[in-house]
């Protein structure tokens, strides 16, 4: 088979990583890709959200299955563009992907099939926003409406940054993901991301995970798109997820399908969990990023089985056969990310990184100049690890970690305090 995954992070990395194992992939190609992805797949400069391009690229390259990783290009209707040239695609429509382009459509579908989710308001100018707050309190939750890369959510606890919030977001921070706001109750507990491959009709669970979304240890520090992650989750207990996928993710999904809208990919539900009962936070319409990193190291070749299951409608006979291991990953991000950085550092030292089932270092921000990689984004490489035990998988990642030389990157040192 050839094979187009669209992106060009960790995730991508990751994702074609465990695709190349599959004896299904002849070819693969990955656009636009990144130096990590360079070394196992060909990459394409393709403008991956023009739907008529990626379908003409797919016509002339032969491609059997494409496999849409961000967020952006589902919401520009790229997977609606491909299927209607009847390429078989694994991504959401762009109606479908309102999950994630919306908040408020999320916090709508959820009121209609009745999926535990925090209590909320919506709003389209500032001073309803601003008075709401002031009625509730904090610690309180504004979001911008639509897509902010990872970065339109404020948790504020304060009403002083809550109100501050409101100001950027109709100041034009977000840019137009501003124009509508979201306004939730603070829920207590413990995050965990639990994931879900639809194809509009059936579900089926390939994985829990947990990541490290603040920039520095212990959690402390500005939010990032996250600093760490691990599969699995144990705070996500069987019971607990038996519950989330039966009453939060199968009513969505059945809430989409009747409207006329069924949902197929994968859906990232980001869950609150205190006394064991989960809330949904929120859902994306991609793998998270690092998330698929460790699920991916996990996975392996069976990823491009289960997409393909999913994309021709047939989870119904699909299964995930998981050993009993745990996987790791930490991001080394440029030193002022989440805020200004320098790019164009060199790293040294990847070269020697193993490269095997159970080691990787997945490329999220990276590309080749002069014969030497170099940064170009805030988080640049998911050093990765899979062991018996999360001990082992946490020791191996840093002792990889240490061996790579970037004066100009940091990382955090306690990825996977929680779950040990």
């Amino acid at each position: 088979m050839n094979i187009l995954i669209l992106g060009s992070g960790g995730r991508e990395h990751s994702l074609a990583w465990a695709v190349k194992q599959n004896p299904k992939c002849d070819r693969l190609i990955v656009a636009p890709g990144n130096a990590g992805i360079a070394a196992l797949a060909e990459c394409a400069d393709l403008d991956i959200m023009d739907g008529a391009a990626v379908v003409a690229f797919c016509e002339t390259n032969t491609i059997d299955f494409l496999i849409i990783g961000p967020e952006a290009p589902l919401a520009a209707g790229v997977a609606d563009a491909a299927r209607a040239a009847g390429i078989l695609t694994f991504g959401p429509s762009a109606a479908a992907a309102q999950i994630e382009a919306s908040k408020a459509f999320t916090k709508q579908l959820c009121d209609d099939a009745r999926a535990a989710t925090a209590s909320y308001a919506r709003f389209t100018e500032a001073e309803g926003a601003k008075a709401y707050i002031r009625q509730q309190g904090a610690p309180i939750v504004v979001k911008a409406d639509g897509l902010a890369a990872g970065k339109g959510v404020i948790v504020a606890m304060s009403e002083a940054e809550a109100l501050a919030a409101i100001d950027d977001m109709f100041g034009g921070s977000f840019g137009t993901a501003g124009a509508e706001v979201v306004i939730e109750e603070f829920m207590e507990g413990e995050e965990a991301s639990y994931f879900v491959l639809s194809d509009g009709v059936n579900v089926l669970p390939i994985g829990t995970a947990q990541d490290h979304k603040r920039a520095f240890e212990g959690d402390a520090g500005p939010n990032t798109g996250g600093m760490g992650a691990y599969s699995p989750a144990p705070v996500l207990s069987d019971a607990i997820a038996k519950m989330a996928l039966e009453e939060i993710v199968k009513p969505c999904v059945a809430e989409l399908a009747k409207r006329g809208t069924p949902y197929q990919g994968v859906i990232y539900a980001g869950l609150m969990i205190k006394d064991g009962l989960p809330r949904l936070v929120e859902f994306n319409a991609r793998f998270g990023d690092p998330e698929c990193q460790v699920l991916m190291m996990r996975l392996g070749a069976q990823a491009l089985d289960l997409l393909m299951a999913c994309a021709e409608g047939k989870l119904d006979s699909a299964q995930v056969n998981w050993a009993d291991d745990h996987a790791l990953t930490v991001v080394m991000a440029a030193k002022g990310y989440p805020g200004t950085y320098e790019k164009g550092s060199v790293i040294r030292g990847l070269e020697t990184m193993p490269e095997t089932s159970r080691q990787m270092v997945f490329h999220a921000g990276t590309a080749m100049k002069d014969g030497q990689i170099v940064a170009t984004g805030g988080r640049v490489l998911n050093v990765t690890a899979r062991a018996a035990t999360l001990a082992e998988a946490q020791a191996e990642a840093y002792r990889m970690l240490d061996g790579i030389d970037w004066p100009e990157g940091f990382a955090r040192r306690d990825i996977g305090w929680r779950a040990l």
